[in-house]
């Protein structure tokens, strides 16, 4: 379960990159660097524009990423693990004696 989460994780995280380099600044544009805003029917219409469908991307993808971190680094580790190739000659040397 924990490997399909991490996958998931993964390609979440691939996805906020993709989501947010392609977001333009907020300051784009030659007015958006005097301090003009966008009044009146510019304000309306950016509501749906890509880059706005882009800004709620990015949240909802953002908040994803935290929460997948938290359940995997909450999720119980394995510990009944195999033993590893040292500790198997380990124990095999102390048989001896």
């Amino acid at each position: 379960m924990s490997i399909a989460l991490m996958i998931v994780q993964l390609l979440c995280a691939l996805f906020l990159i993709v989501v947010i380099m392609l977001q333009s600044g907020k300051n784009a544009g030659l007015g958006g660097s005097f301090g003009q805003s966008q009044t009146g029917f510019g304000a309306a219409a950016k509501s749906k524009t890509w880059d706005a469908k882009f800004a709620r991307m990015t949240k909802w993808v953002a908040l994803a990423f935290v929460l997948l971190t938290l359940v995997l680094f909450l999720l119980p580790k394995n510990q009944t693990a195999t033993a590893t190739t040292t500790d198997q000659i380990e124990s095999s040397e102390l048989a001896d004696y």
